[in-house]
């Protein structure tokens, strides 16, 4: 008697990129190209944004960007600053689709482009630091990896959350708000956001915990 071949389950899973100033671009591209890694973006999309935000210093304006149109397109320019929050919202509209951000720390999602009316979602997952992308993978298959998931998938973002909360089970999480980190590669002990970010980008080092 033959027995059936079970088969595998897809699973959303972390694609780790390089903790090096400019993961979330790296990840953003990662998943709305479909799971193509292009190690060499980031010069592109800072640029692209720079196009973007200097095309609009209306919207663009100091009160949004904390700096002047012009220093802000002075500053993610270079390749030492780091992606955030308005970098994803412009992203969203550039690639017409919702950009999730799963943070381990609070365990939630921020839905850049959520109320756009894009079809189409892809998601990054963040620990206060570092940006990685998420993709729903079958193990043990050569089947290519899902980044880019319609909008109605509200699965995915349920799938997404146990990632964040497994993670922040397991403290892999940077809390900016305590002031006593250590370094988990190194053991070297910091003090507040700060530091951390100053020695992930000296050091490449990005896991971090409470103290």
């Amino acid at each position: 008697m033959s027995h059936p071949v079970r088969e595998a389950v897809p699973v959303l899973a972390r694609r780790v990129v390089p903790a090096d100033n400019s993961c979330l671009f790296t990840s953003v591209s990662y998943v709305v190209e479909g799971g193509v890694y292009d190690p060499g973006c980031a010069p592109e999309m800072r640029n692209l944004i720079t196009q973007i935000v200097a095309s609009d210093p209306e919207s663009y304006c100091e009160a949004v960007l904390g700096k002047t149109n012009r220093e802000y397109c002075d500053w993610i320019r270079r390749e030492e600053s780091w992606g955030g929050a308005i970098e994803v919202s412009i992203l969203s509209k550039f690639y017409q689709c919702e950009i999730c951000v799963v943070d381990t720390q609070t365990v939630r999602i921020d839905r850049f482009g959520e109320d756009a009316g894009y079809s189409k979602r892809v998601l990054l997952i963040y620990d206060g630091i570092h940006y990685d992308p998420l993709e729903r993978r079958v193990p043990g298959s050569d089947i290519p990896p899902q980044t880019i998931f319609p909008s109605s998938d509200d699965v995915v973002l349920a799938q997404a959350l146990e990632l964040a909360d497994e993670a922040r089970r397991k403290r892999q999480f940077t809390d900016v708000n305590r002031f006593a980190l250590r370094c988990m590669v190194c053991q070297k002990g910091l003090t507040g956001q700060l530091e951390a970010r100053e020695h992930a980008k000296e050091t490449g080092h990005t896991n971090f915990g409470e103290v």
